[in-house]
C-alpha cells in the first residue's frame, strides 16, 4: 500500500476534532513551505506604494 493510501485510510478513522486538526495542520505546513518570489514581493511594494500615493480604487458592492 502507498503512503498516501495509507493516510486516506487512517483519516478514515479520525473523529471529526481530528480531523480539522489534521486540515489544520496541513494547512499551515504548506503555507509554510510557500516562498515568495521576488516578482511577488515586487508587486506588494507597488500596491503600498499605490496606497501611500492615495492611487486607489474603491469598490461598492
Amino acid at each position: 500500500m502507498q503512503t498516501l493510501e495509507k493516510i486516506q485510510q487512517e483519516e478514515k478513522q479520525l473523529t471529526r476534532a481530528e480531523q480539522e486538526a489534521l486540515r489544520d495542520w496541513l494547512d499551515h505546513m504548506l503555507e509554510d513551505k510557500l516562498e515568495l518570489t521576488d516578482e511577488f514581493k515586487a508587486k506588494i511594494e507597488r500596491g503600498e506604494q499605490n496606497i501611500r500615493e492615495g492611487r486607489v480604487r474603491v469598490h461598492k458592492p
